[in-house]
C-alpha cells in the first residue's frame, strides 16, 4: 500500500511538471516566470529520476534538453543548483564556489558571521555549508551517468569546472555578482581551501563539520523537523543521512516531507513554507469580522478562534538563545503552525488582532477569549523586534549591515543575506499594539506609544516620493499601498493631516484602470516600477488590496466612485458557487520569487466587499469631503 501511495505520488508531481513546462521547453524560478537554466535543469534531472527516459516520446524531455544545450549547458546553472548537482553526482565539487563551514567558528562581533545573516538565508547556507565540506556525493547509479551526458555540451571529463565556478545563464542573473565577489571566491578556491586537505587545517574542518552539525540538529528538534522552509528542509534530512543513514534524526525527518506537499487539481507540488494556515486563518477572521455577518458564522470563527489559540508558540527554543542565534519566540505566532514554531512578526501582529477582535464577541458564541498573559507575551515579543529605525524585519532583529549584500552568492534572489525592515511587518506591528492598547491601555502604555511612534517615522521615512511604498510580501506596490495607509491610521494619522496618507492616495488612484480596479503584475516585484498585468486587466486580489486601503483613508468621503467601480467589478467576478477566480500569482519573496496564496482570493474579496458595504454604503459615505 505504501509504494502504491509513493508511486500515485511521483506520478502527480510528474504530471504537475509537465504541465508547468513553458512553451519554449523550459522551466522559469515560478510558474509565470520565463525559463531559466536553474528551473529547467532542476526540473528536467527531477522527471528523469521520477522514471521519465531521456527520449519520452512526447517530446517534453527532449525540448527541455535543447533549452538547456541551447543555453549554455548545466555549467550555466546557478550557485544553488550546481550544488544539487554535485549533490546528485552529475556535477564536480569543484565547479562550486566554496563554502567553508569554518566561518561558523569565528567570532560572532564579526558583521560577515552567519549568525547575524537573515534566517533564511543563514538555515540554507548552514547545511550546505556541511555538504561542501565534506564534498558529499550520492550513489551513482546508471541514470546519473546518462544524465553526466546529457546536460553538458561536451564530454563530461572535458568539461572546465573552474570556469563553471562562475558560470552563470544570464536568464537566471537578476543579481549580478560584483567585483568582491569574484575576488573573495578566487581567493578561497586557490589558497584557502587546498589546506585543508592536509593536517592540521583537517582538523579544523571536522571541528567545523561538528559544529555546522549541532546547529542542523537544534533547528530540526525545535521545528519537529519540519525546518524554517523546504530548501534547508530537505538539505538538513540530507546532512543527516550523509552523517549517519540509520540515525534517528533522519527517520525524523521522513513524516515531516508530507507536510511540504501538496496534491491539487493539477498534480503535486511543494509548498515553500509547510503552508500559511495561521497567516490566512487570521486574515480570514478579520475578512468575516469586516462584513458584520459574525453571528451567521460562528461555528466558522470559533474553530478559527482554536486554531488561532492552539497555534501560538508557548516557550521560547531551549538553551542559550545567543549561542543558537536564536530570537525569543514565547507569545509569537509562527506563519504556519505551532509545530513549526519560528516567531515572525507580522505573523505575531495578524494572530494578536485576530484573537483581540474575536475576544470582543460573545464567547458562547466564538469560544473563550485567550489568556491574558498570552497577549502580554505575545505584546512583549511584538516590542522587542523593533529595530533602531523604528522599522520590523521578519523573523529577529536586523544584525548587520546593507554592504553585507555585496556577497550574497545567490544570483537569483535580491537582498536575501540580512533581514530588512519592511513596510508590511511595521505596519501590522502599528496595528497590532494600538488594538491591544483600546483594550488594555495600562499594560506597558509608555512602550507602546513610544514603539507605535517610533515605527509610524519608519513608515513615513521609507514612502517613495510618488506616494508608494514597495512590497516585499505580496504584488507589490497596492499590497504595501494597503499596509502602508493602514499602519498609519491605526496610529492616528487620517486624510485630513497627514500628506503621507494623502500622496498615498494619489498614487493608487492614478494607478485604476480606465475600466475600474487594479491588477498589478508581478513584474512590479522584479523591476521595482508599477507594472500592469497585461491586457490592463483587473485582478480580485490588487483590487481589493486598494479597496481596503482607500476605504480606510476616507476616500469615500470625497468620491466615491472609484469603489463603487471596483466593488462592481469584485461582484461581477465571483462565480456561482460563491468562490472567486484563481488567477494571477500574489506572492513574492526575495524581489524575484513568487509564491501562490490560493486563499487570497477570497479572502481579500470578502474583506474590501465588507468594509465596502459596512463603512461606504451603510455610512452613506458619498457626500464631498469638506
Amino acid at each position: 500500500m505504501l509504494f502504491y501511495q509513493r508511486s500515485i505520488n511521483m506520478r502527480c508531481a510528474d504530471i504537475y511538471t509537465i504541465i508547468r513546462k513553458n512553451r519554449d521547453g523550459g522551466w522559469g524560478l515560478h510558474i509565470e516566470g520565463p525559463s531559466t537554466m536553474f528551473g529547467t535543469v532542476l526540473n528536467y534531472v527531477t522527471l528523469r529520476l521520477l522514471g521519465e527516459g531521456a527520449e519520452d516520446g512526447q517530446g517534453a524531455i527532449e525540448k527541455a534538453r535543447e533549452w538547456i544545450l541551447e543555453h549554455g549547458s548545466a555549467t550555466a546553472i546557478t550557485s544553488w543548483g550546481k550544488m544539487w548537482l554535485s549533490v546528485l553526482g552529475a556535477y564536480e565539487w569543484s565547479g562550486n564556489n566554496p563554502l567553508p563551514p569554518e566561518v561558523w567558528l569565528c567570532p560572532y562581533f564579526l558583521p560577515v558571521h552567519p549568525g547575524r545573516m537573515w534566517c533564511h538565508c543563514r538555515m540554507v547556507y548552514l547545511p550546505m555549508s556541511y555538504l561542501y565540506g565534506k564534498r558529499f556525493v550520492g550513489p551513482i547509479t546508471p541514470t546519473i551517468l546518462s544524465l553526466r551526458k546529457e546536460l553538458y555540451s561536451v564530454p563530461y571529463h572535458d568539461v572546465d569546472w573552474n570556469k563553471a565556478r562562475n558560470t552563470c545563464a544570464k536568464e537566471d542573473l537578476y543579481y549580478p555578482r560584483p567585483l568582491v565577489q569574484d575576488i573573495l571566491w578566487a581567493s578561497l578556491h586557490y589558497f584557502y581551501e587546498p589546506m585543508f586537505k592536509h593536517w592540521p587545517c583537517k582538523r579544523l574542518r571536522e571541528k567545523a563539520l561538528h559544529s555546522v552539525m549541532e546547529h542542523i540538529h537544534y533547528e530540526d528538534k525545535n521545528t519537529r523537523h519540519i525546518c524554517i522552509g523546504p530548501v534547508n528542509k530537505v538539505l538538513n534530512m540530507l546532512c543527516c543521512w550523509a552523517e549517519d543513514p540509520l540515525s534517528e534524526s533522519f527517520k525524523l525527518h521522513l513524516p515531516r516531507i508530507l507536510d511540504y506537499l501538496w496534491i491539487a487539481e493539477d498534480g503535486m507540488k511543494m509548498q515553500g513554507y509547510n503552508g500559511s494556515p495561521l497567516w490566512d486563518t487570521a486574515f480570514a477572521v478579520q475578512a468575516i469580522l469586516s462584513t458584520g455577518l459574525a453571528d451567521e458564522y460562528g461555528s466558522i470563527l470559533r474553530k478559527a478562534h482554536d486554531f488561532i489559540k492552539h497555534s501560538q508558540v508557548l516557550e521560547d527554543c531551549p538553551g542559550d538563545l545567543n549561542f543558537w542565534y536564536r530570537h525569543i519566540s514565547k507569545g509569537a505566532w509562527p506563519f504556519s503552525t505551532a509545530d513549526h514554531g519560528w516567531p515572525i512578526s507580522d505573523c505575531t501582529a495578524e494572530g494578536l488582532k485576530a484573537v483581540l477582535l474575536l475576544s470582543t464577541l460573545p464567547p458562547g458564541a466564538v469560544g473563550k477569549a485567550l489568556d491574558v498573559m498570552r497577549l502580554y507575551d505575545a505584546v512583549n515579543v511584538i516590542l522587542s523586534l523593533q529595530n533602531v529605525d523604528g522599522g520590523f524585519a521578519t523573523y529577529e532583529l536586523t544584525r548587520s549591515y546593507k554592504w553585507l549584500e555585496l556577497i550574497n552568492p545567490a544570483e537569483t534572489f535580491g537582498d536575501i543575506v540580512i533581514d530588512y525592515p519592511y513596510v508590511e511587518c511595521t505596519s501590522a506591528a502599528i496595528q497590532a499594539l494600538a488594538s491591544f492598547k483600546k483594550l488594555y491601555p495600562e499594560h506597558r502604555m509608555e512602550e507602546i506609544e513610544n514603539c507605535i511612534g517610533r515605527a509610524v517615522e519608519f513608515i513615513e521615512k521609507i514612502q517613495a516620493a510618488d506616494g508608494s511604498w514597495y512590497g516585499s510580501w505580496g504584488v507589490c506596490f497596492t499590497y504595501a499601498g494597503w499596509f502602508g495607509i493602514k499602519g498609519l491610521s491605526a496610529a492616528g494619522r487620517t486624510y485630513g493631516n497627514s500628506s503621507h496618507i494623502r500622496k498615498a492616495c494619489d498614487f493608487l488612484l492614478s494607478k485604476e484602470l480606465p475600466t475600474g480596479g487594479w491588477g498589478e503584475s508581478y513584474l512590479s516585484c522584479q523591476n521595482k516600477v508599477y507594472t500592469n498585468l497585461e491586457g490592463n486587466r483587473p485582478h480580485m486580489v490588487n483590487t481589493s488590496w486598494a479597496m481596503l486601503a482607500l476605504i480606510e483613508a476616507g476616500q469615500a468621503e470625497s468620491d466615491a466612485t472609484p469603489l463603487h467601480r471596483a466593488a462592481r467589478i469584485l461582484i461581477n467576478s465571483q462565480m456561482e458557487d460563491g468562490d472567486f477566480p484563481q488567477e494571477e500569482i500574489m506572492g513574492v519573496f526575495n524581489k524575484n520569487c513568487m509564491i501562490s496564496y490560493s486563499a487570497y482570493r477570497n479572502i481579500f474579496p470578502i474583506w474590501a466587499l465588507g468594509e465596502y458595504h459596512c463603512r461606504v454604503l451603510q455610512a452613506g459615505q458619498d457626500t464631498p469631503r469638506p
